[in-house]
C-alpha cells in the first residue's frame, strides 16, 4: 500500500472512530481554554462586536478558565474585564480594533488579568476622557500582560493605576501620549518591551503623591519619543519616573527622545544603570527636585545636549553616586533656549555626591559642573577622566558654597582651563589645577593630572 494513502486512510479512520471523537473534549478540557467557536465570534466584520465579546469573556471566566480567540480582525470596543479574566490570541494574528464605543479593554477591581498574543489597535478611534490607554486596567493587583502588540492609541497605549504585575515582551507603537503610563504601582515588573514612536513619552512610572513604588523597568528598547505637547521636561523622555520611590531603570536602550533618557523627579532611592542612550535632546539622565538617593552608574551617553544631571539642592535634590558612566559628544544644543552652563555639560552635581570612574570625551563647555551659586555641598570628583572640553572641571566659588574635593582625575585637551572656579555661569579664577585654590578654602585640588 501507498505511504501516503495508507497514512491518510489511518487518520479518516481516527476521525470516524467513535472512541477517538470522545476524546477530543477531554484534550480540550485539560487545555482549560474556552474556543469561542465559528457561530459567535466571526472575524474581519466591520460591525463591533463587543457585546459578544464581553459574553465570551464573561463566560470563560465564570468557569475560572481562559478564552482563546481565533486569527481575524474583530471590531471591539466596551469590553470590561471581569473578577478573573483571561484572553489570549494568536500572536500577531489575533486584532482586536477600537469601535464606536469610547474604551478598548479596560477592568477596575479585578484580581487577576491576563491578556496574551494581542494586537490591540485604535487608529483613528476615540477614546472617553476619562480612559487613558487602549487597555486601562485599575486596582488590579495580578496582572500579566504578555506578547502583545498595542497600536496608534489616542491616549496611552497601556495604563495601568494602582496595579501590579508584569508588562512584558509586547510592543507599544504609535500611542499619542505614553507608550506606557503606570500610576501608583503595586510590584509591578516592565520588562523586554519595545516603546516606539509616540507623542509624549515612553515609559512613565508616576505618582500622585510621594510614596514607595519599586517598579523595575529593564531591558526595553525606548525609542523616537516626541514632545508633542511642549514643556520644558514633563514630555518627551524614555522613562520618566516621578514621585516614585526605590525604582530601578536598568539595562535599557533608550534612542531618539525629544528631552530625556531616564528622567527622575522627585523619586528617592532611584537606580539608573546600565542603560545605552544616544540622541537625546535635553539631559540625558536627569535626577532633579526633592530627592534623596540616587546611584546613577554604568550607563553609556553619546549625544546629548547635557550628560547627567543630578541637581536642585534648593529643592532638598542630595545624595547620589555617579560612577562608572562613558559620555561622548555634548553638544550644547538644547530644545530650548538654554542658560549657560545648562547645556554642552558632560556631568552636572550639586549636593552630597560622590563622582568617580567616569569618562567624558567631548562637551562643548565644561566636562563637569560641580555646584551652581551656593548650592554645592559635600561633593567629591574623584578618578574621572575628561577630555576635549573646553574647562574640564567647574567649581562653584560663591559665598555659602559648600566643600568640594576635586583629585585624581585625568583631564586632557582642556582649551581654557583644566579646574576653573565659576560664580554661577561666569568664571570667577584662572587655572586651579595650575594654583590659586588656597583662595577658596572650602575646596581641596590635588593630584589631577593635566594634559
Amino acid at each position: 500500500m501507498d505511504r501516503r494513502a495508507f497514512l491518510y486512510g489511518t487518520f479518516g479512520l481516527a476521525a470516524l472512530s467513535p472512541a477517538v471523537a470522545a476524546v477530543d473534549p477531554t484534550v480540550a478540557s485539560l487545555r482549560g481554554t474556552v474556543d469561542p467557536g465559528p457561530s459567535t465570534l466571526r472575524p474581519n466584520l466591520s460591525i463591533d462586536q463587543g457585546p459578544i465579546l464581553q459574553r465570551l469573556i464573561d463566560e470563560a471566566a465564570a468557569e475560572d478558565r481562559p478564552l482563546s480567540l481565533p486569527p481575524g480582525r474583530f471590531i471591539v470596543s466596551g469590553i470590561k474585564l471581569p473578577k478573573r479574566a483571561r484572553l489570549a490570541g494568536i500572536s500577531g494574528a489575533t486584532r482586536l480594533v477600537l469601535g464606536e464605543g469610547g474604551s478598548l479593554i479596560t477592568a477596575e477591581g479585578a484580581e487577576l488579568v491576563s491578556l496574551s498574543g494581542l494586537v490591540v489597535e485604535g487608529t483613528g478611534g476615540r477614546l472617553e476622557d476619562y480612559v487613558t490607554g487602549l487597555i486601562h486596567l485599575a486596582d488590579c493587583p495580578n496582572v500579566t500582560i504578555e506578547n502583545c502588540e498595542i497600536v496608534g492609541s489616542p491616549a496611552s497605549g497601556i495604563a495601568l493605576d494602582r496595579c501590579g504585575g508584569r508588562i512584558d515582551r509586547s510592543r507599544v507603537t504609535g500611542a499619542a501620549a505614553a507608550g506606557i503610563r503606570v500610576i501608583e504601582s503595586t510590584g509591578l515588573s516592565i520588562t523586554d518591551n519595545t516603546v516606539e514612536d509616540c507623542g509624549n513619552g515612553g515609559i512613565l512610572v508616576w505618582r500622585w503623591s510621594e510614596g514607595e513604588d519599586g517598579t523595575i523597568v529593564s531591558g526595553n528598547r525606548i525609542a523616537r519619543i516626541a514632545a508633542r505637547d511642549g514643556g520644558t521636561g514633563e514630555n518627551g523622555n524614555g522613562v520618566n519616573v516621578f514621585r516614585a520611590h526605590g525604582v530601578i531603570v536598568a539595562n535599557n536602550s533608550i534612542t531618539d527622545c525629544a528631552f530625556t533618557a531616564v528622567r527622575a523627579n522627585s523619586a528617592n532611592n532611584v537606580q539608573i544603570l546600565g542603560n545605552n542612550c544616544r540622541g537625546l535632546g535635553e539631559v540625558a539622565i536627569f535626577c532633579e527636585f526633592s530627592f534623596a538617593g540616587c546611584v546613577i552608574a554604568n550607563n553609556i551617553i553619546d549625544k546629548a545636549s547635557h550628560g547627567i544631571s543630578v541637581s536642585n539642592f534648593r529643592e532638598g535634590g542630595r545624595i547620589a553616586v555617579v560612577a562608572n558612566n562613558v559620555l561622548r559628544d555634548l553638544s550644547g544644543i538644547g530644545p530650548y533656549a538654554g542658560e549657560a552652563p545648562g547645556i554642552g555639560i558632560g556631568i552636572g552635581v550639586e549636593a552630597d555626591v560622590a563622582l568617580s570612574g567616569n569618562v567624558v570625551d567631548g562637551a562643548s563647555h565644561f566636562g563637569m559642573v560641580l555646584g551652581w551659586g551656593p548650592y554645592l555641598r559635600d561633593v567629591a570628583a574623584t578618578g574621572n577622566v575628561i577630555r576635549r572640553a573646553p574647562v574640564g572641571i567647574a567649581v562653584s566659588v560663591v559665598e555659602g558654597a559648600g566643600a568640594a574635593v576635586i583629585s585624581d582625575n585625568l583631564i586632557s585637551g582642556a582649551t581654557s582651563a583644566a579646574i576653573r572656579g565659576i560664580r554661577w555661569a561666569e568664571p570667577a579664577s584662572g587655572d586651579l589645577a595650575l594654583g590659586g585654590a588656597d583662595a577658596f578654602p572650602h575646596l581641596t585640588i590635588e593630584r589631577n593630572r593635566i594634559s
